[in-house]
């Protein structure tokens, strides 16, 4: 099995820069209206989505595993392409496809980084990924009743939280990559 989501690092760093600008345009207008809210979830939902289907296609054609990628792929593009079509939806209808869509995230990232613990050291930075969508999701929909102001701030603060470290994996990976350039396996992690 050659070692797809090393060789594509970039995707990771990309989902995790557009996750960190999504955080801090959300904590630098908190009186943002939930049509903005609604706007910038579709959006950050849908090109998560776009990433993860492109590498669920580039696992495929490697003949690696990519039925977590494809399944956090569709979740994310219908979650995006839902918040376009409506996006007049209710405030608690936003809040229960926001944490639909985390914690089914959360829960493909967590798979994703118990497989990749036999090949590289450091992919409990996935993991903690995982757990930190699924904790977003599970915190909102526990409080379905809260204002589009705390739904902006925490939105933010998991955006942000969650593109820094895809960043850092991401980049880890890239080392990972430059250190074992013509393995075809991935080694063992020390």
């Amino acid at each position: 099995m050659s070692f797809v989501l090393a060789r594509n690092w970039w995707s990771l760093v990309i989902r995790g820069i557009v996750g960190i600008v999504l955080g801090i345009l959300a904590f630098a207008w908190p009186h943002i209206t939930l049509g903005a809210i609604v706007l910038l979830f579709g959006a950050y939902a849908f090109i998560d989505g776009i990433v993860d289907l492109v590498g669920a296609v580039r696992a495929a054609s490697a003949n690696e595993r990519w039925g977590a990628l494809l399944f956090e792929g569709i979740v994310g593009v219908l979650a995006g392409i839902v918040t376009f079509f409506w996006p007049a939806i209710t405030a608690l209808a936003l809040v229960y496809i926001i944490a639909f869509w985390a914690i089914i995230t959360g829960i493909a990232e967590i798979a994703a980084a118990i497989r990749l613990r036999r090949h590289v050291a450091g992919e409990w930075l996935l993991g903690l990924a995982g757990a930190l969508s699924i904790i977003f999701g599970v915190l909102i929909a526990a409080s379905p009743a809260v204002g589009a102001f705390v739904i902006a701030l925490w939105f933010g603060a998991y955006a942000f939280i969650f593109g820094v470290i895809l960043v850092a994996l991401g980049f880890r990976l890239r080392n990972w990559t430059h250190h074992h350039p013509y393995a075809p396996y991935p080694l063992p992690a020390h």
